[in-house]
């Protein structure tokens, strides 16, 4: 799925512009030879029966009818050419009109068909699939923003195990989509500022939306958008500015990310130790020997505290919105609703054996 509104670079581009599309399970060359075989089983079965029905033909020049005359009035037909007032009466001059000439008289027909597939079918044929796509999305994620933060979020998500097919890349850029569309998204070239492109990537169903715009102002309108569509969504932005953290959570995003500050964490970290800041590394990396999971209460823990659940490493509850650490009183009884924030091992981790 794609869509942009943004001046393409290409002709190509500027055709699919606006829709939202997924790259293709068969590649060019097996589309084009599906293509030519179909249009050469069509006219091998049109010859096939006029041969069949050979007797119901009639030839006014030797009243025989041979292959060779089947095979002319086969693709004279297919064409739908041939009037009768000027007819080739010798084998040779029909063979050369069915070999030499009908192709040419194919190829003609094939300009001014592409001609209208590029200004009108084509339209119909992303409409279509758009279409298609669209109903297949639900509890997706939308990534708006294919810059180097939103191509590093994707790229973590495909390592986690998500199906590409579950995401929804947005951008400007056809460059920047043609690398999201090759990892098998969903893509859309348009402006995710605009409440259209969002209801084209069918918002109000998604899982989960990243905001990376590149600028904060835009970022910010873009969660703004999102927020008043989807009142309950799951948003997270970057932000590059650590004064637009606050208006960021103000126009509804839920978790505001600033690599700067992440940046500086690590650094101060590794002045106190270091090993810790590959530590954190290690953590968020989907391919570390550790990482971080967030889950629901399991029925069988409430009651019991947080060290005591046998999943991971318990370090944090969320009890309504408000973080309790796994030193202080109100993890020492899990109730119905808490969320777990643990520990638990990494697709990294040394086997046994």
């Amino acid at each position: 799925m794609r869509i942009k509104p943004p001046i393409p670079s290409s002709a190509a581009s500027s055709a699919t512009a606006g829709f939202l599309r997924r790259r293709s399970s068969m590649p060019l060359w097996a589309d084009l030879v599906w293509r030519l075989g179909l249009v050469f089983g069509l006219i091998a079965l049109v010859l096939l029966l006029h041969w069949v029905g050979r007797d119901g033909l009639k030839d006014n020049y030797d009243n025989q009818i041979s292959f060779i005359d089947v095979l002319y009035f086969t693709t004279v037909t297919v064409t739908t050419v041939g009037y009768g007032d000027i007819v080739p009466v010798t084998p040779e001059a029909r063979l050369f009109e069915s070999i030499f000439v009908t192709p040419i008289r194919l190829f003609v027909w094939l300009i001014f068909l592409g001609t209208a597939y590029n200004l009108f079918l084509r339209n119909i044929l992303y409409r279509w699939r758009m279409a298609r796509i669209q109903a297949d999305l639900h509890n997706h994620i939308v990534v708006t923003g294919f810059g180097t933060s939103g191509q590093e979020a994707v790229n973590e998500l495909l390592a986690r195990g998500t199906d590409p097919r579950e995401i929804v890349v947005i951008d400007g850029s056809e460059k920047a989509l043609e690398l999201a569309e090759a990892q098998g998204c969903n893509i859309l070239c348009g402006d995710s500022t605009r409440d259209k492109t969002l209801k084209d990537v069918a918002i109000h169903r998604a899982r989960i939306m990243i905001v990376s715009a590149g600028r904060d102002d835009t970022s910010i309108l873009i969660t703004l958008t999102a927020r008043h569509l989807a009142p309950r969504l799951p948003i997270s932005i970057v932000v590059r500015n650590e004064d637009n953290e606050l208006p960021a959570r103000q126009a509804g995003a839920t978790t505001v990310i600033n690599p700067v500050s992440f940046a500086g964490l690590l650094l101060a970290g590794s002045t106190s130790g270091r090993h810790l800041a590959d530590y954190m590394t290690d953590l968020a990396a989907a391919g570390g020997r550790i990482k971080l999971n967030e889950r629901a209460v399991l029925p069988q823990e409430i009651g019991g505290p947080l060290s005591a659940i046998r999943t991971g490493l318990g370090l944090r509850i969320y009890r309504d919105d408000r973080p309790i650490g796994f030193w202080e009183e109100g993890a020492q009884r899990l109730q119905t609703g808490d969320c777990i924030i643990e520990v638990t091992e990494g697709d990294g981790a040394p086997s046994d054996k």
